[in-house]
């Protein structure tokens, strides 16, 4: 399915909210408004706003620790990501989560997770439940090439293959694992040829290009919600930072990561698609940029006017109390 030019300038315009509202928050890090860790999705945005282009609100979506992106472009509140990064009482988590955990049922965000490979069981329990209430809603699992070696991912993907779940499994292939190459952590380094150990159909994409991501995420996504089962798909992407606050990339040839940004931003290269088609005018492209730098800066004063959370708060939030039946 070829996305129209509406619906790409539309992934446009989230892939610069979620870069600008990284690099904001990167700014506000090294102010010291940041509370705890931070992980930066720059230069991954094209896989976030490429599957979450063909859900719908009320499908799910299981994040990582690094899911500014996935939130943002399944259409949560950037006001309230950066109030959760600043650990205000008006952030998505009540100030209690972080840049790591955050969710959102509103928008069907049932979570990032601070745990590599905590995701998977969450979403194969929500492709579950949407089964057995006959529900037509899909799950999608994003997750890093480090995940792929948790026990947690075989058995979820085992389960969502025996029982044909609505679920997505999405590996965000970035390359390294944390600071290690990931052809020094494994045999096998394309994901897609895992899934034919589970019997489901495997793909690969270049993560960096948004139309080649939003193929196979149509595709995928259909064939889960019309009752085909899991698809594996690897995304080979690459991230512009470190790992997280404080990594100095001693790892990397600095020739290696200039040219991923120079020459395969995934922004920039939709960007040129966009214009040479005709399709984005120079006064389109600027109105973008402006109106997502705006947005990020009223989310900043958003979350610096928000009050913190109060210390009697701290034990809320942490257990549901159970429904009692009816005497």
């Amino acid at each position: 399915m070829e996305p129209t030019p509406d619906k790409l300038k539309d992934m446009y315009r989230t892939m610069w909210r979620v870069r600008l509202f990284e690099e904001e928050a990167n700014r506000q890090a090294a102010f010291g408004n940041v509370q705890g860790a931070f992980h930066m999705y720059c230069g991954e945005e094209a896989v976030a706003a490429g599957f979450c282009a063909h859900l719908r609100t009320d499908d799910y979506v299981v994040g990582t620790h690094r899911s500014h992106g996935h939130y943002i472009a399944k259409g949560g509140s950037i006001d309230r990501m950066m109030a959760e990064l600043f650990g205000r009482a008006a952030g998505v988590c009540k100030g209690k989560g972080g840049s790591m955990h955050v969710a959102d049922f509103s928008v069907g965000m049932l979570g990032a997770n601070g745990i590599v490979g905590g995701g998977f069981a969450p979403a194969t329990g929500a492709a579950l439940a949407s089964q057995l209430r006959g529900e037509d809603r899909v799950s999608v699992c994003f997750f890093g090439d480090g995940a792929t070696q948790r026990g947690t991912f075989h058995e979820a993907v085992n389960m969502g293959a025996i029982w044909d779940l609505p679920v997505i499994y999405v590996c965000e292939n970035n390359q390294y694992q944390q600071w290690i190459p990931q052809s020094r952590m494994t045999k096998v380094t394309s994901v897609r040829d895992m899934a034919p150990s589970y019997g489901i159909p495997g793909e690969s994409v270049d993560g960096q290009d948004v139309l080649a991501v939003s193929r196979v995420a149509a595709d995928a996504i259909e064939r889960a919600r019309s009752g085909g089962g899991p698809t594996l798909i690897e995304c080979v992407t690459y991230r512009f930072h470190g790992h997280s606050l404080g990594d100095l990339q001693e790892y990397r040839d600095k020739e290696e990561v200039e040219h991923w940004v120079k020459d395969r931003d995934p922004i920039q290269l939709l960007r040129t698609y966009l214009m040479e088609r005709q399709q984005l005018s120079q006064d389109e492209d600027a109105a973008i940029q402006s109106d997502a730098m705006a947005e990020i800066q009223s989310a900043v004063a958003f979350a610096d006017a928000s009050p913190f959370p109060v210390d009697a708060d701290i034990g809320k939030d942490i257990f549901v109390e159970p429904e009692r039946p009816q005497s």
